[in-house]
């Protein structure tokens, strides 16, 4: 069964710091680009985060530009979104994604089922 498992969410104080994976099954990372997207309720879903199949390329939503950092373990078929100085508005369920090719650009082949992560006092 080919599928992307999302874990590291959960309930964090502003200003805190959470991981998340998203790891592979039944198939090899190399060869996909990933991106992590979040939706909040009532709210459109957003792409957060994206890196090449290589590494060597990533891009960030404004909005996360320099609190968080992705980054991938192909050895392990995982990616990470590392998030830190979370405000509440970071709440939302997040979900990692994957298309074939070395490019973030076009239609995304597999989803996980999300993880939570909640910014709240």
């Amino acid at each position: 069964q080919l599928q992307l498992v999302e874990s590291g969410g959960g309930l964090v104080q502003p200003g805190g710091s959470l991981r998340l994976s998203c790891a592979a099954s039944g198939f090899t990372l190399d060869y996909y680009a990933i991106g992590w997207f979040r939706q909040a309720p009532g709210k459109e879903r957003e792409g957060v985060s994206c890196i090449s199949s290589s590494g060597g390329s990533t891009n960030y939503a404004d909005s996360v530009k320099g609190r968080f950092t992705i980054s991938r373990d192909n050895a392990k078929n995982t990616v990470y979104l590392q998030m830190n100085s979370l405000k509440p508005e970071d709440t939302a369920v997040y979900y990692c994604a994957a298309v074939y090719g070395s490019s973030c650009k076009g239609e995304y082949d597999y989803w996980g089922q999300g993880t939570q992560v909640t910014v709240s006092s």
